[in-house]
């Protein structure tokens, strides 16, 4: 094999072995950085899992919400216009469900206001499904 000498009359080339000792034992290390990446694909997966669920809370939460707001407003004011409670929820419930919710109570507030809670069913990633709730209160300012 080719190599050359340097002044000491060593070789200057490596053999792929370290330094040409060949009692150095090779290194244990072998496939470590495949471990490596699978630990860290399998965080990234995690977290990516855990940011999705959070989401899907969070969205179903303000679709639940925003459903309230108007169904509480809408039934608000059918009360204002003199119809009765009965009528008003039927009115909020038809707003809830036309902005995919589920109207779940309906009461009247202080004031000749409307108290009304919201469910939006939601199916998490690592729960399953759930409900979100939104409720609100609308009335005469």
């Amino acid at each position: 094999m080719w190599g050359m000498v340097c002044a000491d009359g060593a070789s200057g080339w490596s053999n792929g072995r370290g330094s040409g000792d060949r009692s150095a034992k090779p290194a244990r290390d072998g496939g470590s950085g495949t471990v490596l990446a699978v630990a860290l694909i399998a965080a990234l997966a995690s977290a990516l899992i855990a940011l999705t669920t959070v989401a899907a809370a969070l969205a179903a939460r303000q679709r639940a919400a925003a459903a309230a707001d108007l169904a509480a407003l809408a039934g608000a004011q059918s009360l204002i216009d003199g119809q009765e409670l009965e009528q008003a929820c039927q009115l909020a419930d038809q707003v809830a469900q036309s902005n995919g919710a589920e109207l779940a109570t309906c009461s009247r507030a202080p004031l000749d206001g409307l108290a009304v809670t919201c469910r939006v069913g939601v199916v998490l990633p690592v729960f399953g499904p759930r409900q979100a709730v939104g409720s609100a209160v609308a009335g005469p300012p």
